[in-house]
């Protein structure tokens, strides 16, 4: 049906026109594409993809899967929440995935909301547990928001529900996890040195605290509701702060003006907390977020839906007016959006009043919803898609202002499941949405669209053909639609049930090589590691076929020739790293395994005591013949035995070409690598001449790597001779050199990578500044691909921000 709400808009501003602009993520093309692909009788064929995580406790709660921005897998369980993090590896030569996986420890005490002063609620709790009434007593002991430890009853461990923060809220520029146990404590966690996740802080305590200072009236209007000792208060009291669900908003930028006039941009983030009474917290954070005193407000919005069970952010944008809601589902059926009122963010503007999507009480619990920002292509305007898993349909709702006001569009997708949706997912990229049941089946819906509205294409994706037969818990898409992840157990053999549970997180691929490879050459992210799902497809292909495909490498020199962005000189250096790992020969033998062939060495044979290096030669030739034997009787391929096999004399002639192939990739990639230092130094140089005055000295090497920069006679580049010039006449012949700490000798600039004194003393160069790191704390990019030094108290803003950057080599965070 169509409604207009003629009520909604942006408060402060008349509707958003429709927009004249392309459409900023190619939606017209998707259209084409996915029509003809459904005309032609295209079916998504999904590949498997390893490894399987197995799972060392059974999942626990709604929706436990999720897939953050930064790459990282949340899976909650009954002891934990396992973090599978998906690395780009340019290191190693295996053709699995790459997972480094951590957890997230659930609490080892129970959460007990707080309702009052500890000993009255210790004299109340007393009381109900002993009351004469049963429907007292019953209601009281049976409860677990009341009795978390449960005593008799078996303890509420685990955790309910996860959700990713947006790229860029925690102090390294990543993610932000919010977990909600059983037991209903909701905390926020970072990872802030890769190993080990911290609790940031505990919402569920302060919120407690902010309802007790109140005495538990939303807003001083209210009247008093009564006392603790009545089981309706008390009852009252725990259902105002029992978290539901949780979802974090966009980041919001607004400008600061300091004491001096200048301003700078301050980035805060919104999580809202939907509570079991239908209220809803509205937390706003300063990024980047390192605990309770970054939080700097809470607002608490009255829903008024019954029986609330999920929420999402309404985000909608248009022509650099940002509106905001909060779209609520209901267990009853009803599905409406909420105004958000942020008067502390400029630039923000909201709904007059509630919008109703769904108003049906049908009893269909909305178990999922997802909003998605679409361009219309027929009305020239942004849209946002909405779809709500309900029972085994999806409902989705279209909304997109015109002048008219906010034009609503909704209907039901039938026919997908015969059992009820456990888990949704979307592809925010392209609109694409996901469903599963429990039966193995997934669905992939794609949103076509029409003159008014949308119709959805879906496809039927069986895991039973993929993994065998399974039961499916939950599936997450990745970043840029790449994969599928799957939390899967044993399914019924013979139509028999398993006798044990084995849960295991799975992943299929929902792209081609192809399809990878062409969103990467176009994307307008232009960053390596936001796309690590596209680009480990890309490098999955190159380790299987050992060779980039000639289609890449032509497109990619394009781009190279016609952009020069560094962005695709780092992709260029991916793929030939890649290529290298995928020409190296694997090892004959297992690295770690200790060789039984070894004997005793007497010290006559030793090398000190006359031994030739001929006869060690012949001892390692004998013993690597010995495991080639070995191999052989193990079952290995003909093919691969001949070639490990083969004496070292024999291989020299065949292996001259592959030496040479390996010598020429590693020039490539080196000559690749200097042509991004240069780009970065010419970037800190640029940064250096903006913010110093004549003849000042900064940590920054200047004359050294201004003098880099020029010692190379084939650098041809008019713009860094400018800046040089530029720079030397502002240091006015000062040459402010390094000096090493342990001799004070001068280190000279002659190396990107690193500083040695006349004394041999070697210190490593930060990528990021090029100064020589002369301590013993520094930071690692996330592949150990550089290190960059740590910022101090005396460096100035310009130089704090350098150090802020990524990767020059392969855009990862610096931890």
């Amino acid at each position: 049906g169509k409604m207009a709400a003629a009520a909604a808009g942006a408060s402060g501003g008349s509707p958003a026109a429709a927009a004249e602009e392309e459409p900023p993520l190619g939606l017209e093309s998707l259209v084409e594409e996915a029509a003809a692909a459904a005309s032609a009788g295209f079916r998504l064929t999904a590949v498997r993809r390893e490894p399987a995580v197995r799972l060392q406790h059974g999942v626990s709660g709604l929706e436990p899967l999720a897939w953050s921005e930064d790459h990282r897998v949340s899976v909650s369980t009954a002891r934990s929440i396992a973090v599978l993090e998906q690395l780009s590896d340019v290191q190693g030569g295996g053709q699995e995935m790459v997972i480094h996986r951590t957890a997230v420890p659930a609490p080892a005490a129970a959460c007990y909301l707080k309702v009052g002063p500890k000993k009255e609620v210790a004299e109340c709790r007393e009381k109900f547990s002993s009351s004469m009434d049963p429907t007292v007593s019953q209601t009281f002991m049976l409860d677990r928001v009341f009795n978390p430890e449960g005593k008799s009853l078996p303890p509420m461990r685990g955790f309910k529900y996860s959700s990713w923060s947006p790229l860029g809220c925690d102090a390294n520029g990543r993610c932000l996890l919010a977990a909600l146990t059983m037991d209903n404590r909701l905390t926020i966690h970072a990872n802030l040195n890769r190993l080990q996740w911290v609790q940031l802080v505990d919402l569920t305590e302060i919120y407690g605290e902010r309802l007790y200072e109140a005495n538990y009236k939303l807003s001083k209007a209210d009247t008093p509701r009564g006392e603790l000792e009545d089981f309706a208060e008390f009852q009252r009291r725990h259902s105002m702060q029992t978290p539901v669900r949780m979802e974090w908003s966009g980041i919001c930028t607004t400008q600061q003006v300091k004491h001096n006039n200048e301003c700078r941009d301050v980035g805060s983030v919104l999580l809202a907390v939907l509570f079991e009474n239908s209220n809803i917290a509205v937390w706003q954070f300063q990024l980047p977020f390192l605990g309770k005193e970054s939080i700097t407000s809470c607002n608490t919005i009255e829903s008024g839906i019954s029986s609330p069970s999920v929420l999402s952010w309404w985000e909608y944008e248009h022509n650099n007016r940002k509106m905001s809601g909060l779209i609520v589902g209901s267990a009853f059926g009803p599905v409406k959006i909420l105004p958000v009122n942020l008067k502390a963010v400029k630039g923000y503007f909201t709904l007059r009043q509630p919008v109703v999507l769904w108003q049906e009480m049908d009893q269909l619990p909305v178990h999922s919803i997802k909003c998605i920002p679409l361009y219309h292509p027929y009305q020239k305007c942004s849209c946002s898609l909405v779809v709500a898993a309900r029972g085994s349909y999806v409902f989705w709702c279209l909304l997109l202002i015109s002048k008219a006001g906010l034009n609503v569009h909704n209907s039901h997708v039938t026919g997908l499941h015969s059992l009820p949706i456990v888990s949704m997912t979307a592809d925010k990229q392209n609109g694409t949405v996901y469903t599963c049941s429990s039966d193995g089946k997934v669905r992939q819906l794609i949103p076509i669209f029409t003159d008014v509205a949308l119709k959805f294409e879906h496809q039927l994706i069986k895991l039973s053909e993929v993994f065998g037969s399974v039961r499916t818990h939950g599936i997450a898409v990745s970043p840029c639609g790449a994969y599928l992840a799957v939390i899967t157990t044993e399914g019924m053999t013979n139509g028999l049930h398993p006798v044990n549970k084995n849960y295991q997180v799975q992943f299929v691929t929902l792209k081609t090589f192809e399809e990878a490879a062409a969103q990467l050459l176009e994307s307008s992210v232009q960053n390596l590691f936001r796309q690590v799902d596209l680009t480990d497809l890309v490098r999955w292909k190159i380790l299987k076929e050992k060779h980039i495909p000639q289609f890449l490498q032509e497109a990619l020199d394009k781009k190279i020739e016609s952009c020069g962005s560094t962005y695709f000189w780092r992709f260029k250096l991916f793929l030939l790293r890649i290529l290298y790992q995928s020409m190296q020969k694997a090892p004959s033998e297992v690295m770690w395994r200790p060789s039984h062939e070894d004997t005793k060495i007497l010290v006559s044979d030793s090398p000190g005591m006359g031994s030739t290096e001929d006869d060690q030669e012949e001892g390692t030739s004998k013993r690597a013949s010995k495991q080639s034997l070995c191999d052989t009787g193990k079952g290995m391929d003909i093919d691969d035995t001949a070639d490990d096999s083969l004496p070292q004399s024999s291989e020299i002639g065949g292996h001259e070409p592959m030496e040479e192939k390996l010598l020429e990739v590693q020039a490539q990639i080196e000559a690749v690598e200097m042509h991004l230092t240069r780009e970065h130094m010419k970037r800190v140089l640029g940064e250096v001449y903006l913010h110093t005055w004549i003849t000042e000295n900064t940590s920054i090497p200047t004359r050294g790597v201004c003098d880099f920069l020029m010692s190379d006679d084939g650098y041809e580049d008019r713009t860094a001779r400018v800046l040089i010039g530029h720079i030397l006449k502002k240091m006015n012949k000062q040459t402010f050199p390094e000096h090493c700490s342990l001799c004070k000798e001068i280190l000279p600039f002659t190396d990107r990578k690193q500083a040695v004194c006349s004394n041999g003393h070697i210190w490593l160069r930060c990528f990021l500044t090029y100064q020589s790191c002369q301590s013993l704390v520094y930071r690692r990019c996330l592949l150990h691909d550089s290190i960059a030094r740590h910022p101090t108290p005396e460096d100035p803003e310009w130089i704090k921000r350098l150090l802020q950057g990524p990767c020059t080599f392969c855009d990862s965070p610096v931890f």
